[in-house]
């Protein structure tokens, strides 16, 4: 006599992040071609993406309430996208600072999204455990203020898009001279090109505003949750800089300006 179990049902991931509906099937990602993301070509040289967000875009507009309700309800898991058709999905190339409401959320899903940067704001969504941008593939870098989300242990992220990352070691762009003081610079109305965001109003270290000081931008990589992750710095001094830690194993030792920096030898080497 024999004993059949019962088969092992696995969970499909991603099957709620696409609507499959052929009236909402369109392209929901621009094409990216800052650098080969299938082989390695570590004296390259990029750039950060120019795009700025369309704020009067619908989908823009809808993502703005679909933020709205997800911290009215304090829900979990929040997975904007499935609730946007597939041109209202490219029309969001950041995220909102309001994404800041959201510290009820455990896990962001950004699945196949369009996005070139991330607000500094994701760092107050302190009770995220979970962050999830695969296939996010002209997302290729986070802001610093990532790593204040202390319950973050779980990450999938598409490291092949990442600047320097483990596999390709792609450079990375090469950043602004250090100021001492932003008394001459519009710190609301950046460009995106030159500074890899719109604005920065606080240090990523000790969150003083930058208006009081300076600001000097640095790179490192570091472990978060899952992955490691090229981080943007927008520091309002020296001190801080030098209260950054050390770079993950086999990376960037050290907080570094990108641009012509030596970098271990990559995976395919």
């Amino acid at each position: 006599m024999t004993s059949e179990r019962d088969p092992q049902l696995y969970v499909n991931r991603w099957g709620d992040t696409s609507d499959p509906t052929p009236e909402r099937r369109g392209i929901r990602q621009d094409a990216c071609a800052c650098f080969d993301q299938s082989r390695p070509h570590p004296r390259a040289r990029v750039g950060f993406h120019t795009e700025r967000q369309d704020t009067s875009a619908p989908g823009w507009l809808r993502l703005l309430e679909l933020i709205d309700e997800a911290a009215a309800d304090g829900r979990e898991e929040f997975r904007p996208l499935v609730e946007l058709s597939p041109e209202e999905r490219r029309q969001i190339v950041t995220l909102p600072p309001s994404i800041a409401r959201l510290t009820k959320v455990k896990h962001l899903v950004l699945y196949g999204s369009n996005l070139v940067r991330i607000p500094p704001e994701i760092g107050a969504m302190t009770n995220l455990e979970e962050f999830t941008p695969y296939t996010s593939y002209r997302l290729h870098w986070f802001p610093y203020e990532l790593t204040r989300c202390k319950k973050l242990t779980r990450s999938t992220v598409s490291t092949r898009a990442l600047f320097g990352n483990y596999k390709l070691r792609p450079p990375f762009p090469h950043l602004q001279p250090s100021l001492d003081s932003v008394a001459s610079l519009a710190t609301g109305e950046l460009d995106p090109g030159r500074w890899g965001t719109t604005a920065v109003h606080r240090c990523s270290v000790c969150d003083r505003p930058t208006g009081q000081a300076g600001l000097q931008q640095m790179w490192i990589s570091l472990r978060v949750a899952t992955d490691v992750l090229p981080l943007l710095v927008n520091a309002c001094s020296s001190a801080c800089v030098a209260a950054l830690p050390g770079g993950a194993q086999d990376y960037i030792p050290t907080p570094h300006k990108g641009g012509r920096v030596d970098q271990p030898p990559s995976d395919g080497d």
